[in-house]
């Protein structure tokens, strides 16, 4: 017994040795480039099988093929990688997100660059580096983990190497050669990683796709030591080795058994499952990168796509047969659009939902039900897992989502499709009646057609704009009533149900349930596949599937993966392929004075204009008309009728009435406190504004207290009352505590003491979505719009109808503008933007956070015309600002913090 303990200790120190070798390049990596590089799997398999083409093929001595290939083979991929792929990234200051993209594209490529090389087939003679003694591994484990915690810690490279990670402009401005410190942490990554793979090649089956797999799953020790802690990841790694080794000495009976000898043949993947989902997320991070403009596909294209998706009902035999596969993937690809394409999360586990719903499609066909019924069936099973990648997405962003979904990917493939209970046995039937072929094609392409309708109006309607807000800017959507934690599990769920529908149509396809087909390295093509292409297009999973099927079908394996991998390695610095061919095009911006106003049209009085159909609209004179002041008890809305917009320019007519991109904010005319209200009102104010009685204070903050982790108190009983119709401003010098205290008004942050009241009700534990429902609109001191989307677009998502219609005019945006993508265009025209959409909302109560940043002085003039005509029409108005000038125009109360207190 004592001997059995010692041989396995042994065995799970050799696995655990070279999942802490991993663990050490991938937290070198991250600290000195910020990347988490999923790539490192693939370069471990790639250094594997170069030393087998050295020693193997060739006949090179083993010291010299090990030494070309760890010495000059593994640092020279890391130089490339840092040269031709990462660098330029890093540079251009791409987030973390395209980072990553950059990082599955390399390890795609590698993977199919392996495929084309060496074949798909596994091998078992790669040569042995260091012999069967695992103690030798571990000590040169322990070596190479003392030796990096040295240099990083007491050199003058370790010093320079955490400041580049920290702030790598400063870095350089601080004479620190960042570029270099960088090269060398990629080809030290590199290093071990090369180092990994041909140190586990001997006991695993060398192939292109299951080697990278295995490496990838050793992140978990990476993920346990928060890319931080050398001494935390060889531990865990070692741990885990042995801790998996024994459990092969436990042989209960029954079902137990069966995940038991599942578990401990993968602890490594229980270990990556736990870190992701429990763990505090590793790394912030951002969402995919959404494109500057929208790209539409021209009318004219979807007739040829439907030709050309009809020409395999003229193939035969081995032709029709592979054909099959392509609208089945694209339903699967669709999945995708969805969920990373148009919400921008990342989705590393779509493999899984697919793979998922072929095999309950299977299981309950095999129970009788009917073909179509049990597809049906499993697409609602499947779409409530869903929730596996969707309920974290609530709280995880960038990477850590991305350590989320790719360990739910690996989980699935692991416990479920490679494990004889779950699959043994299990085969699919086409439906009656579609059993041929042509007629399967048939069905399939109804299916896709119907999804393809279906994702369409998704995108075109509100919850498609809530879902590109999300994307583009996660906060300034939630501060326009977007609900962010339901609309990205709506988004997971849906895509799991599109996956599983693809899944099921593609098992049925071909008459099997193929585990190989849903492992996860086909999820990071897929994934990279999208990205590539265009994510946010619907011709773009028809145009993947093809690809994808057409050239593995092909004579090369691999040819599909390198093409892909290629074209995903450089998305961060080339845009995707159809976003290209597809540019949106907008109409142009008139810039420049407006025209001439026309004469009223024939049959109705002055003081009307007519829309572009020939119906009379009111001319947008204030005080013309009705007054629209909100009844008693009513709450006030931002922006009334065009008979009475503060806002709006006299005489002005059209579309040129409203300045284009780039010009002056509208001149409100008279106001209706200045001779046109009712008989409460008093003269104006210097500043434009109109002095009203005092009204019972609408939002109020008692005692709030804000203090950070560390004892940073940042708010300290601060006590604040927004009256109606009244403009109050908060001043102070930077870090008073200013934002802290608007973010908390607005439900950004949560104090740690004091309540937030509205009407008499608490909202302090009301989230920022709730409270922009509940009537307080806010806006951002650094600009949150929703570049990929149009003028018009960004202000809906904010409110719709009308409402937005009165915002546009309001601000000046009506005109051709609206048409044209926010990114781009002048901070001022955004600055507008910003505020048309909370307005949109309909709100009693506007926060406003530095709204003049980035304004000159005509537009900051602008503005202030436009805020005292809010304040007029009884909106409550709250104002952080700088400007000393904006502020002394148009506020009526202003409060000064120091220290987190308000002092006067």
């Amino acid at each position: 017994m004592a001997s059995l303990t010692y041989d396995l200790v042994l065995a799970g120190l050799a696995v655990g040795s070279a999942g802490a070798l991993t663990g050490i390049g991938l937290i070198v990596t991250h600290r000195a480039t910020g990347v988490l590089n999923l790539a490192h799997g693939a370069i471990a398999m790639l250094c594997a099988y170069v030393l087998r083409q050295l020693v193997v093929e060739w006949g090179w001595p083993l010291p010299l093929g090990a030494a070309v290939t760890l010495l000059v083979v593994a640092p020279g991929i890391g130089l490339l990688l840092d040269r031709a792929v990462f660098r330029p990234l890093a540079l251009s200051a791409a987030g973390p997100a395209r980072t990553l993209v950059a990082s599955i594209g390399v390890f795609v490529l590698l993977v199919g660059a392996a495929a084309l090389l060496w074949g798909g087939g596994a091998r078992d003679d790669a040569p042995v580096l260091l012999g069967d003694d695992p103690w030798a591994q571990l000590a040169a484990v322990v070596a190479l983990a003392c030796l990096v915690g040295a240099v990083t810690r007491w050199t003058r490279f370790g010093r320079e190497l955490r400041a580049v990670v920290d702030n790598r402009p400063l870095a350089v401005l601080s004479g620190i050669p960042a570029d270099r410190v960088a090269a060398a942490g990629w080809a030290f990554g590199a290093v071990t990683a090369g180092l990994t793979g041909v140190l586990l090649a001997p006991y695993v089956r060398l192939d292109p796709y299951g080697m990278p797999l295995l490496v990838v799953e050793v992140i978990a020790v990476a993920v346990v030591a928060r890319m931080r802690s050398l001494p935390v990841a060889v531990l865990t790694a070692l741990a885990l080795g042995v801790a998996q080794a024994q459990l092969t000495r436990l042989h209960p009976g029954g079902w137990a058994g069966e995940l038991l000898q599942a578990a401990a043949a993968n602890l490594f993947v229980v270990a990556l499952l736990v870190a992701a989902l429990v763990l505090p997320g590793v790394g912030g991070g951002d969402a995919l990168p959404a494109p500057r403009a929208a790209p539409r596909v021209p009318a004219g294209v979807w007739p040829v796509v439907a030709v050309l998706f009809a020409l395999p009902l003229g193939f035969a035999g081995e032709d029709l047969t592979t054909a099959v596969q392509v609208p089945a993937l694209a339903v699967i690809l669709l999945s995708l659009v969805v969920v990373s394409g148009r919400g921008g999360q990342i989705a590393l586990g779509q493999a899984a939902y697919a793979g998922l719903g072929a095999l309950f499609t299977g299981l309950l066909a095999a129970a009788g039900l009917p073909e179509l019924v049990a597809l049906a069936a499993a697409v609602l099973c499947v779409a409530p897992l869903g929730l596996l990648t969707g309920w974290p997405a609530i709280r995880r962003h960038g990477l850590a989502l991305a350590l989320v979904t790719l360990a739910v990917g690996v989980a699935v493939s692991r416990f479920v499709f490679a494990q004889p209970y779950a699959t043994a046995g299990v085969a699919l039937e086409r439906p009656a009646g579609f059993e041929a072929d042509r007629r399967y094609y048939v069905l399939e392409l109804v299916v896709l057609a119907c999804c393809l309708l279906l994702v369409g109006a998704l995108r075109r309607g509100r919850t498609g704009r809530a879902l590109a807000a999300l994307r583009d800017h996660e906060r300034g959507a939630e501060a326009a009533g977007v609900r962010v934690a339901g609309l990205k599990v709506f988004a997971f769920v849906l895509g799991a149900a599109l996956a599983a529908l693809g899944g099921g149509l593609l098992g049925m396809g071909v008459r099997a349930f193929d585990p190989d087909a849903f492992d996860p390295v086909r999820g990071l093509l897929w994934f990279a596949a999208v990205l590539a292409l265009g994510a946010d297009l619907l011709l773009t999973p028809l145009l993947a599937a093809t690809l994808l099927v057409a050239l593995d079908a092909g004579a090369h394996a691999g040819v599909a993966a390198a093409l892909i991998g290629l074209l995903a390695t450089f998305t961060g610095r080339v845009p995707p392929l159809l976003t290209t061919v597809f540019r949106r095009s907008a109409p142009p911006v008139r810039a420049g004075r407006p025209a001439p106003t026309p004469a009223p049209a024939p049959g109705h009085p002055p003081g009307t204009r007519t829309s572009g159909a020939g119906a009379a609209e009111p001319s947008p004179v204030s005080g013309a008309g009705p007054a629209a002041r909100p009844e008693p008890g009513r709450p006030p809305t931002a922006v009334h009728p065009a008979t009475d917009r503060p806002g709006a320019r006299r005489g002005g007519t059209g579309e040129d009435d409203h300045p284009a991109a780039g010009g002056p904010m509208p001149r409100p005319g008279p106001l209706r406190g200045a001779g046109h209200g009712p008989a409460d009102a008093r003269p104006a104010r210097p500043g434009g504004t109109v002095t009203r009685p005092a009204r019972t204070p609408r939002l109020v903050a008692q005692g709030l207290r804000l203090t950070y982790p560390g004892g940073l108190t940042a708010l300290d009983r601060v006590d604040l009352a927004l009256r109606p119709g009244r403009v109050t401003a908060v001043v102070g010098p930077n870090g008073a505590g200013k934002s802290t205290l608007f973010d908390c008004l607005a439900g950004t942050l949560r104090p740690t003491a004091g309540r937030v009241v509205l009407d008499g009700t608490d909202i302090t534990r009301r989230a920022a979505h709730v409270r922009c429902r509940l009537g307080i609109g806010r806006t951002f001191q650094r600009l949150a719009v929703f570049p990929s989307l149009t003028v018009e677009e960004n202000v809906l998502v904010g409110g719709g109808g009308a409402a937005a219609e009165q915002a546009l005019r309001l601000l000046g945006l009506a005109g051709s503008v609206r048409h044209v993508a926010a990114a781009g265009l002048p901070t001022g025209t955004l600055r507008r933007v910003e505020l048309a959409r909370a307005l949109a909302g309909g709100p009693h109560t506007l926060l406003l956070d530095e709204p003049a940043a980035g304004l000159d002085a005509d537009e900051t003039a602008a503005l202030a015309r436009v805020l005292a005509a809010l304040a007029a029409d009884g909106l409550t108005v709250l104002v952080v600002e700088h400007d000393p000038d904006l502020v002394a125009g148009i506020a009526h109360t202003v409060h000064t913090m120091e220290g987190g207190r308000i002092v006067s």
